[in-house]
């Protein structure tokens, strides 16, 4: 943490939308039955299933990789990336008290699994690619007991491990040519581990569930096919779908009290099937990649996470899923909160935009114009529509209880569309592009039309912001210059420059161009977004150290910052009545704060 927060009070997280999809078997059930487990950026997630109330466990400094839970339910494990040469932490956090039990440091770059035995006395840790070690940790003592290279040097790279169900010094091991299974000398501070063979079976494995009797471990392997190895001799016993095999191989599996196992697969097949002869029994399709299954207590329920970043529930008597969770995959470029009632907010990313309701976060309207991306947004002030920018050169207007395209400008920029805003007499948008054009449309009852183009930047337009009056706009460009113009002459009246790349501009009330008060905003990295609240009092900043900063305008002092985005900050608002702030993040997330500062007016 740098000194610039340190004393400052921290902002009241409300609610996170999001959920990292793309971690291998990282949607857990607690023992308890009660509780979701699951990462988003550098955070885990706690989710109570009757209620949706979530609680954060914060504490990893990178993007989070992996997930483990202890049968006892006592513990959690999880374990991060980090950059190349660095260590890779894995924490162990008491559910109980929602704190850091231990923080494990040995592997580099990158921890790719881990399992607890069944006693919650040990926990074995595989690192990443450029790690390549197994270790296993005492977890009373908090001390690793011993390590060992994964894989032997002629076979590839591990990619997951699992414990024994029964005996806590045996452990599973495999990936793309190698498939072991260690023993434990606790003795001699040793493991130790036996190839097993699967004969002319070359497979690279992803995924290994055993048997709750520990007879038989299941492969899920990259070809779409499960092979099943007998654990005692370490022998191929069986494998199947021989004909129809899982397309974009099998990602997880799971085994039901039944014997029979649940599959999710690389192409959204999620199926349960059986345990003799691998034949399907029940099949759905879900949106994108299966990469989670978690079995709620027996197994009449079981929840589904998917590289959709969507979370599914199903029932085991009739197989239906019923989609709980939803969230943007990638990169969150803008948001935008309504005006007034503010009960309503709107998101866009790679593919889509999105409509939520601010108060239960849920999902209410997605908007999707295939293979475009919309780069910035806002609604108008009546609320009657959301403007939006798109890299096709187009501006789209739509309707934010249909999701209706009610207008379209056609070749609005050259290069893009980049930034966008609307005047408050809900009759004109401004809108800037690629190629550094600011221009100004009038709205009609029956179409558009362009009023003037402004030629003075050399760069990507980033922001507009127009003053409350409608007589003059800001803009800010990657070309280092913020310049104020005349709406009502179409005139540039002042240029700011810095030797910086401006990403985001708030409005200043200037006389004459001078910097009224230059501030030092965030000591790492860049300022990507940035609000002033309604009364003009306080302004927020989001950047890529991750931190929401409140600050005083007045004063210039930071009041209030907010820790919890796992990705860099993308884009920040404060609703018009000063009660919520939201930010959103490269990694998909979007955060609802409670803002600190009643609004005055």
């Amino acid at each position: 943490m740098a000194l610039e927060t340190q004393g400052v009070p921290q902002l009241e997280l409300e609610a996170v939308i999001g959920f990292n999809g793309h971690v291998f078997s990282g949607l857990r059930v607690h023992p308890d039955r009660e509780h979701l487990i699951y990462p988003l950026g550098c955070t885990v997630i706690l989710k109570r299933i009757k209620d949706g109330k979530q609680e954060f466990l914060h504490g990893h400094t990178n993007n989070v990789s992996c997930i483990s839970v202890s049968k006892s339910g006592l513990y959690i494990a999880s374990g991060q990336v980090n950059f190349m040469g660095f260590q890779a932490m894995v924490i162990i956090w008491d559910y109980a008290q929602r704190t850091i039990y231990a923080q494990l440091l040995l592997h580099k770059a990158k921890v790719e699994a881990l399992a607890f035995s069944p006693n919650s006395k040990y926990l074995v840790s595989l690192g990443g690619q450029d790690d390549g070690s197994i270790v296993v940790w005492d977890i009373e003592t908090k001390q690793a007991i011993c390590g060992s290279p994964a894989a032997a040097h002629s076979a590839g790279h591990c990619l997951t491990v699992q414990y024994s169900n029964t005996n806590n010094n045996v452990f599973v091991s495999a990936g793309s040519g190698t498939l072991r299974v260690w023993e434990l000398d606790l003795p001699n501070r040793k493991i130790r581990p036996t190839e097993c063979q699967t004969g002319k079976l070359k497979r690279i494995v992803k995924c290994i569930e055993i048997a709750e009797d520990d007879k038989f471990i299941f492969c899920g392997t990259t070809s779409g096919d499960i092979m099943k190895i007998n654990l005692k001799t370490g022998l191929l016993s069986d494998y199947g779908p021989v004909k129809a095999k899982y397309s974009l191989g099998v990602n997880v599996i799971r085994i039901l009290k039944s014997g029979d196992l649940l599959v999710g697969s690389g192409s959204g097949i999620f199926t349960l099937c059986s345990k003799t002869n691998f034949k399907t029994l029940q099949k759905v399709q879900l949106e994108k990649a299966v990469t989670s299954i978690a079995i709620r207590g027996e197994g009449q329920q079981f929840f589904v996470g998917t590289e959709a970043a969507q979370m599914y529930r199903f029932s085991y008597e009739n197989f239906k899923s019923e989609l709980i969770s939803t969230s943007h995959n990638s990169a969150v470029k803008d948001v935008a909160i309504s005006f007034g009632t503010s009960e309503l907010f709107a998101t866009c990313s790679e593919e889509d935009i999105r409509l939520w309701h601010i108060d239960k976060p849920k999902e209410l309207l997605r908007i999707t114009v295939p293979n475009m991306t919309c780069n910035s947004l806002d609604f108008m002030v009546d609320g009657h529509s959301i403007i939006s920018a798109w890299n096709d050169g187009k501006i789209r207007v739509f309707a934010p209880e249909s999701g209706r395209l009610m207008l379209i400008v056609h070749n609005a920029h050259r290069m893009g569309v980049t930034a966008i805003a609307g005047t408050r007499d809900c009759k004109r948008i401004i809108s800037g592009g690629g190629e550094g054009q600011v221009r100004v449309w009038e709205l009609q009852s029956h179409g558009h039309r362009l009023l003037e183009t402004m030629k003075e930047h050399k760069a990507t337009i980033n922001c507009i912001k127009i003053k409350s009056d409608d007589k003059e706009c800001v803009t800010a460009s990657s070309d280092g210059a913020c310049i104020i113009w005349d709406l009502v002459r179409f005139a540039s009246l002042q240029m700011v420059i810095a030797n910086t790349l401006f990403r985001t501009v708030a409005y200043w009330d200037v006389y004459d161009g001078s910097a009224i008060r230059e501030l030092e905003g965030s000591l790492s990295g860049a300022i990507n977004g940035m609000h002033i609240t309604q009364d003009g009092k306080h302004f927020v900043t989001g950047g890529d150290d991750k931190l929401v900063k409140v600050w005083d305008y007045m004063e210039g002092a930071v009041t209030h910052t907010g820790i919890a985005h796992g990705g860099s900050i993308t884009s920040i608002k404060v609703c018009s009545n000063n009660r919520t702030l939201v930010s959103t993040s490269a990694d998909g997330a979007i955060l609802r704060w409670r803002f600190p500062h009643a609004s005055s007016s």
